[in-house]
């Protein structure tokens, strides 16, 4: 009975990401105007498998990804004793994607939906969080303004001040001492009543869309620079550093022998590393990581 009620919320889970992956696409196709996403499905040797689309090329989307997988089967001993939960068995389903679009006043974005199963024990991750190069206050409020109000109407089991805290705390590159983007919600290892947790996560998967496109529609044509455009790519190197050293779904996919293509779509098409680049005094530059990207309550609602 207990393996029975566990594979019903794994195939609850998977048809819901599976969903969540079609209208994600066709969102971002109705902005982008040009790009249509390529759709690859693979099988994982250790078990499972996965749908990866990837838009490159656009007219907005210089590249991006639009990832789902259910994989299952033995974790190796070591990785097994970081994750709750008895035993090596695990399963695995989700959702995952990362967006660079090719104008620099366009924010990167990235946001994943997962539920993962070891052994008796459960629980969802995800999140969202935007990456500015050229930041503009009202895009990263209404953001935070969005996720704010998915987890207002679930109070009861959700706080948002945590999951923007955590998002702040999980998104940083202790190397550099700095925040990787503007931030949004996270979350992790979350258990309690599947139905009501489930519930979460499709309100903050069916509102990705509303708190990102708006973001993208006002800025998409703003024109830009050359020197802006070569900022945007030294600043994708952040990107690509903590996705390669930090990032949990990296190393989960990396650990459980995951597809190193769509594990990898994450990292943007162009990267630029200028040695000891220093921005100018009092520029745009210099204002991204001294004030954007200082953890801040965007809202003015300080807990």
């Amino acid at each position: 009975m207990e393996e029975m009620i566990e594979s019903q919320k794994i195939e609850e889970c998977t048809n819901y990401f599976l969903q969540l992956q079609d209208t994600i696409c066709a969102g971002l196709e109705a902005s982008d105007g040009m790009a249509r996403f390529r759709e690859d499905s693979w099988q994982r040797p250790g078990g499972g498998g996965g749908r990866s689309r990837v838009i490159e090329e656009g007219n907005v989307f210089e590249k991006g990804g639009v990832n789902f997988s259910l994989v299952h089967g033995e974790l190796s001993e070591e990785f097994a004793r970081q994750l709750p939960g008895e035993g090596r068995r695990f399963t695995a389903t989700g959702i995952s994607l990362v967006l660079h679009p090719r104008n620099p006043f366009v924010p990167t974005v990235h946001a994943n939906f997962r539920f993962l199963a070891k052994g008796q024990d459960g629980w969802f991750g995800g999140g969202a969080d935007l990456t500015p190069y050229y930041p503009f206050e009202e895009d990263i409020v209404h953001f935070h303004r969005t996720w704010k109000d998915v987890c207002g109407r679930h109070s009861h089991l959700i706080d948002y001040h945590k999951l923007k805290k955590d998002c702040d705390d999980y998104f940083y590159l202790p190397h550099r001492q700095e925040a990787r983007g503007v931030g949004g919600i996270f979350f992790d290892y979350l258990r309690g009543d599947f139905a009501s947790l489930l519930a979460f996560v499709k309100d903050c998967g069916n509102h990705f869309l509303s708190a990102y496109l708006p973001i993208v529609e006002k800025r998409k044509e703003l024109p830009f620079s050359s020197d802006q455009r070569k900022f945007q790519e030294y600043r994708r190197g952040r990107y690509v550093e903590f996705n390669l050293i930090y990032d949990r779904g990296t190393i989960f996919g990396l650990k459980t022998a995951g597809r190193i293509e769509s594990i990898l779509m994450s990292l943007p098409p162009t990267v630029r590393y200028v040695y000891n680049w220093q921005p100018v005094p009092g520029s745009p530059e210099e204002r991204l990581t001294s004030y954007f990207l200082k953890p801040r309550d965007w809202l003015g609602e300080s807990k």
